[in-house]
């Protein structure tokens, strides 16, 4: 189907459709050739051959319906009626499921004319740039607003004004999503049981759980899914293997500051709300599959659905997730364990494992991934999202992106440029002048501080052709980010500064200004609840809890022997600040985070030049505070979703988030008393890769400092253009839009999604780790959920929750099986072909042999 026409799907099962379209007074209709070009509702935005295809795919779709209807049994091979198929057909651009269109169709007559041209207009501002929003639902809109002959002639534009009322009412009184409506519902129980005893300490309250306490629970878990930062600060500062520094050992300096580095967060999530949480395009879209298993396992309804094969699927959500479950347990013991070369099926290379060229272009280990099945393995595809979550323009930009980043990255790498041909070609360390891995304890004296005549004794830092492309569009990223969210998220940024200053009034005593039709369309129908039926947590309180964190933070730095002056963490707050709110609509809009562990590594590096315990603190509180805000406010939206009384969910996250502190950083010491931590061999595999790259990076940025790498005539200096490239890819953009309006290819093109794939899916991940997202989104979302809505709406997030929730159970039990005695393992081709030739050794560089000095690049004692 042409991408600029309207997409049309069915909203209900054919056997109910049956039951009312088969319509003896409405004139019969046993072909769609029938159809007459006057019967085909208009779309005067069109051009002529534009027109022509959305004709034919409206006679298409019909005919589809109308074979459904009258070919089954209960139909009998009766005719249906034509109105029937219009009407079924031209609200389809609503992507309404079963039982939405009959229950919106009886409040039509309670919105008047005037009031859905006012709600019209503000849809059309609010979503003309929306990537989730339906293009057919907006070209309606437009329709009816630009068209001079609706409001005159009612009588001669009613299903036009019927499929408009219809979106104005779903947006005022549900969510225009279709994922959204079918994770949650848009009504509360105020009294349902929430804040109960079993959420502190599970069990004792009798009878079951309620989705509320369910989710409470689940939130107040997830705070532990991941470690606090401090994980990586305290080993890196602390053990032999590192900087040494026997002061990280004190259980104070722990303490204060994993409790500084978490709070801060927080705070930031609370102050933030009203930009992030609030807003209806504010989807937060890896909430849904979370929001899917509550529902699987609190919803009594069961409705039955058809689905692929013709079937019709009875099976309760509850049921399909246990089903799924099970399944995904038991098949990943397969990629897991028993048959590794499932899990990185690098299947080209195995054809010659030791061609370097072929490794370069395909390899999953040392190469770009360009494979177009490179693995079996649900858990490769999870890396940084769930697929069958993520919006189809979302992936399909990035794929673009990263398929750009990997041509770019073979020029640079063929072409020898830095002398990146010695390396290989997606490697993610430093490297010296002789293609090994960067010594970085050979340039610093005892203190662990930077000497120069060390390091003029030794090597300049290089980076491989994927590295440096990765920090080119890492650049390209963040300009990008803020170019657009001024462009084409102004409109949202003005509505929830004015949300604030509301509520800022109010809490001063001012009179305040009413809600207009713009503000209550930006704040959806859950939010509204939620005002209605609970109190709100002031800002001012989130605003004391980032105080307080700040402060604890400034005093776990400024009473030790830290070599850093506190102001540090206030340089690092003000970046958090700066950038939270973009980053944050993007990642609630696409379902895509904008890391800025880069952006954090590059000012905190020209700040703190020379130190690099002052890097790791500024990196700390500009670049984790932001994720932390940003996962905290994920949960905020859960909430939201769910209707738990913000009060309750501030006191439960509080305490959560304090336990968690208090239990991480009470085993630091006992983690790093193991015998031979982070050394390579480590009792029970304890080397401590993270902390290492984390150690790595801490030397790399704030002992060398991004001055000696892109400063003015320095080597790397060109990589700087990527600040320049995404924002004049972001005003290239905004110009053909404004030149092509009615383009839907250029509405799906997204330049940050197109900036992040190469940066995120850089080296070291590549293609092999992402392209299997793209068949699946595909599959998911642009055919089940085109061909079998309600099928989709019922069972696509109970299947992204069940997945993870599997193979999370199975690596327990792997897990369990390789550790006791030495360990089980099975040894065979199939688990060891992935560690044969150039994949083995993570690459093979092209240029093997070094210039007759025995180096490349500068000569010992000019490096600058």
């Amino acid at each position: 189907m042409h991408p600029r026409l309207p997409s049309l799907f069915f909203r209900t099962a054919p056997t109910d459709l049956v039951l009312v379209g088969i319509c003896s007074d409405l004139v019969p209709l046993a072909n769609a050739n029938e159809i007459t070009e006057a019967e085909i509702p208009s779309v005067t935005s069109l051009d002529v051959e534009d027109k022509k295809m959305y004709q034919a795919d409206y006679k298409a779709k019909a005919a589809e319906l109308v074979h459904s209807l009258t070919s089954g049994e209960e139909a009998g091979g009766k005719s249906v009626g034509r109105a029937f198929v219009a009407s079924r057909l031209t609200s389809s651009d609503l992507q309404l499921k079963q039982g939405e269109v009959e229950d919106l169709e009886t409040k039509i007559d309670t919105l008047s004319l005037v009031r859905a041209t006012s709600v019209t207009s503000h849809l059309i501002e609010m979503h003309r740039y929306d990537h989730n929003f339906p293009r057919a639902a907006l070209d309606r809109m437009e329709e009816f607003i630009n068209n001079s002959d609706v409001l005159p002639n009612p009588d001669k534009h009613a299903e036009l004004i019927r499929e408009v009322k219809l979106e104005c009412i779903l947006s005022l009184e549900n969510s225009p999503y279709l994922e959204v409506r079918a994770n949650v519902h848009p009504t509360d129980d105020p009294t349902m049981p929430r804040f109960t005893f079993r959420i502190w300490v599970i069990g004792l309250n009798p009878g079951n759980f309620n989705q509320k306490e369910h989710m409470l629970i689940t939130i107040m878990c997830s705070v532990s899914f991941s470690a606090p930062y401090t994980n990586y600060i305290v080993p890196a500062q602390a053990m032999p293997a590192f900087f040494n520094e026997k002061f990280a050992y004190n259980r104070g300096y722990q303490y204060l500051n994993t409790l500084g580095t978490n709070f801060v967060g927080y705070g930031l999530a609370g102050l933030t709300r009203k930009f992030l949480v609030y807003p209806s395009v504010a989807i937060w879209p890896a909430t849904l599959n979370m929001l899917g298993l509550i529902k699987a396992f609190h919803t009594e309804t069961n409705e039955p659905v058809k689905g692929p094969f013709g079937r019709i699927y009875r099976a309760s959500r509850e049921k399909a997730f246990l089903v799924l479950f099970l399944a995904m347990f038991c098949y990943y013991f397969f990629p897991g364990f028993i048959f590794q070369a499932l899990s990185v099926f690098s299947w080209i290379t195995w054809i010659a494992p030791n061609n370097a060229d072929l490794d370069t272009v395909c390899g999953f280990f040392g190469g770009l991934g360009l494979n177009p099945w490179p693995t079996f393995d649900w858990n490769n595809l999870t890396v940084w999202l769930n697929p069958l979550t993520i919006p189809t323009f979302a992936i399909m930009n990035r794929f673009i992106g990263i398929l750009l980043g990997a041509l770019m990255t073979l020029a640079v790498y063929y072409s020898n440029s830095w002398y990146t041909g010695y390396l290989p070609i997606n490697g993610n360390s430093a490297y010296d002048n002789t293609g090994n891995p960067y010594i970085v304890s050979a340039i610093l004296d005892s203190n662990n501080q930077f000497q120069d005549s060390l390091y003029q004794q030794y090597s300049q830092a290089w980076l491989s052709a994927g590295y440096i492309m990765s920090y080119i569009w890492y650049f390209a990223l963040y300009s990008a980010t803020f170019t657009f969210v001024i462009i084409f998220q102004g409109r949202n940024l003005l509505v929830g500064a004015r949300s604030m200053i509301r509520a800022a009034k109010k809490h001063l005593g001012r009179p305040v200004a009413g809600i207009d039709d713009a503000d209550e369309l930006s704040e959806d129908i859950h939010y509204r609840l939620m005002k209605q039926n609970y109190k709100e947590v002031p800002e001012w309180q989130y605003l004391i809890v980032l105080l307080i964190s700040i402060v604890i933070g400034m005093v776990g730095v400024g009473i030790y022997p830290t070599n850093t002056s506190p102001v540090v963490l206030i340089f690092g707050i003000i970046m958090p600040l700066i950038v939270i709110i973009p980053c944050g609509l993007i990642q609630a809009i696409t379902g895509m985070p904008v890391p800025l562990n880069v952006l954090a590594e590059f000012i905190g590096g020209a700040l703190t030049e020379g130190n690099a315990n002052a890097l790791m603190y500024f990196k700390t509180y500009g670049y984790i505070a932001v994720y932390q805000a940003l996962y905290f406010a994920n949960d905020l939206k859960l909430v939201h979703y769910i209707k738990i009384p913000p009060r309750h969910t501030f006191y439960a996250q509080l305490w959560a988030t304090l336990m968690y502190c208090m239990v991480s950083a009470s085993i630091f010491n006992f983690a790093m008393g193991f015998p031979d931590a982070c050394m390579a061999d480590a009792a029970f595999r304890f080397t401590c890769p993270n902390q290492r790259t984390f150690f790595t990076a801490a030397i790399f940025w704030g002992t060398l400092s991004p001055k000696r790498l892109f400063g003015p005539d320095k080597r790397y200096n060109l990589m700087l253009l990527g600040f320049p490239l995404g924002f004049f890819l972001v005003i290239a953009y905004w110009i053909l839009v404004k030149k092509f309006p009615r383009s839907e290819r250029l509405r799906q093109m997204h330049p940050i999604m197109i900036a992040a794939g190469p940066s995120t899916w850089g080296s070291p991940y590549n293609m092999s780790y992402f392209i299997g997202n793209v068949y699946v989104t595909w599959l998911s979302f642009q055919y089940v959920r085109k061909h079998y809505l309600v099928f989709w709406a019922k069972y696509n997030y109970v299947l992204a929750a069940a997945f993870p929730a599997g193979i999370a159970i199975s690596a327990v039990v792997i897990f369990a099986l390789e550790i006791p005695g030495g360990g089980l393992a099975i040894n065979w081709w199939g688990n060891n072909i992935e560690a044969v030739g150039c994949e083995g050794n993570g690459g093979c560089p092209r240029l093997t042999t070094l210039p007759e000095v025995g180096y490349f690049g500068g000569d010992p004692g000019t490096f600058t």
